[in-house]
């Protein structure tokens, strides 16, 4: 039983993780015009947007795994 909730926050906090890297980058992006990923005063925002997104899709393969 306990699994079952622990398992669905890990979900949900996938999920915002998801949500959350890529609202970052449309913000950042419609904020500061940056959407050119080569330009280095802009590079460590799409390293953490990376980060979020690629944290959230391991989230959600290692509650597939579990399941």
């Amino acid at each position: 039983m306990a699994d079952r909730s622990v398992n669905l926050s890990i979900k949900i906090l996938s999920v915002l993780l998801i949500i959350g890297g890529i609202a970052l980058y449309i913000g950042w992006g419609i904020a500061y015009g940056s959407w050119n990923l080569f330009e280095s005063q802009y590079i460590p925002i799409y390293g953490l947007t990376v980060v979020m997104v690629l944290f959230g899709v391991l989230g959600l393969a290692l509650t597939r795994l579990k399941d």
